[in-house]
């Protein structure tokens, strides 16, 4: 996500080399810089604020802390073995809240919009946890492309019957521009969404999914996913960052395992790191590393005073071509 500065050249002296990561930085993440801690509070954001020691000591406390009351294991059992009943609750509760457009796509995963130009020929999107449909319709407005099919997918029934709510699906399913199923990601019948092809796929987008499943999901769910991508085919990928805010606040009774809470909700979360994404994507399975950051950002209360750090990663992964 990018928040472009309104302060002209002056807040665009950091150099473009990331030395955490030891490349250019693979996402324009922003050009707000703090150069000095003074100016902390003349703005509601700042782009790529690192941490010092004394702050990821306390992010590292606050998470030790976190161990000595955990969930019970009955809550545990509950909240594991019945993920898709907190999905289908949450989108209950928050369907009016969803039909927001999310601008940045555009601006960090350009390769989606190339999709729609007229001449780009078939092409193949699939959205994975589509929730009302928030990445799928910014998309198809765009869509100057009839052979353009964008399928939305999601765990929770209720999600998917809010895609199918909206005044233009059925006109977009029609035309063969627009899809939408209820598919687990992390099947173990190794299942591919309803009216998709093996292998057929250009383009998976994953934006705030893959936190979603537990630890022991996830080769499942990369297994089901390959299933689903063409040769060369990519995988556009945001999600938690290890010590984001969120997983700061936690209190007690939230933590389920290592870096995996339950939410107030009954919903699950996970915090990444660009090293377990390697791990879990490349090494274990087997795609390729086109590109992995960290989206750093430090958010202000002016009128409290308050510091909130957020952390998100963004990463492209691709499918070997053979």
């Amino acid at each position: 996500m990018t928040a472009k500065s309104d302060e002209g050249a002056e807040h665009m002296k950091k150099p473009a080399l990331d030395s955490r990561i030891g490349r250019d930085l693979p996402f324009a993440f922003g050009q707000r810089f703090l150069d000095s801690e003074e100016d902390v509070f003349k703005h509601n954001a700042w782009d790529n604020v690192d941490w010092d020691a004394e702050q990821l000591e306390q992010f590292q406390l606050s998470i030790e802390k976190q161990k000595e009351e955990p969930v019970n294991e009955f809550y545990r059992n509950e909240y594991n073995s019945k993920p898709k009943k907190y999905w289908d609750i949450f989108y209950k509760n928050n369907r009016e809240n969803f039909f927001k457009d999310r601008k940045w796509l555009e601006i960090e995963f350009p390769s989606i919009f190339e999709c729609t130009k007229a001449d780009s020929g078939p092409k193949t999107i699939l959205e994975i946890g589509c929730g009302a449909g928030n990445t799928m319709y910014p998309i198809l407005s765009k869509n100057e492309n009839p052979e353009l099919r964008v399928f939305g997918c999601d765990y929770s029934d209720v999600a998917v019957n809010l895609v199918r709510s909206n005044e233009n699906f059925e006109s977009l399913n029609a035309a063969g521009n627009a899809y939408s199923s209820v598919w687990d990601l992390a099947n173990e019948e190794g299942k591919i969404p309803d009216d998709l092809e093996e292998n057929s796929v250009d383009i998976a987008v994953m934006i705030f999914v893959f936190s979603a499943l537990s630890p022991e999901q996830w080769e499942q769910g990369i297994a089901n996913l390959k299933k689903c991508l063409k040769p060369g085919g990519i995988i556009l990928f945001r999600d938690y960052g290890r010590y984001d805010l969120a997983q700061i606040r936690f209190k007690k009774n939230r933590l389920l395992d290592d870096n995996f809470y339950v939410r107030g909700d009954g919903t699950r979360v996970y915090f990444f790191t660009e090293e377990e994404l390697r791990e879990i994507f490349c090494t274990k399975g087997e795609l390729i590393e086109e590109k992995i950051g960290t989206d750093k950002r430090l958010l202000v209360n002016r009128k409290k005073q308050l510091k909130m750090y957020r952390c998100w990663l963004q990463a492209v992964f691709k499918m070997p071509e053979a």
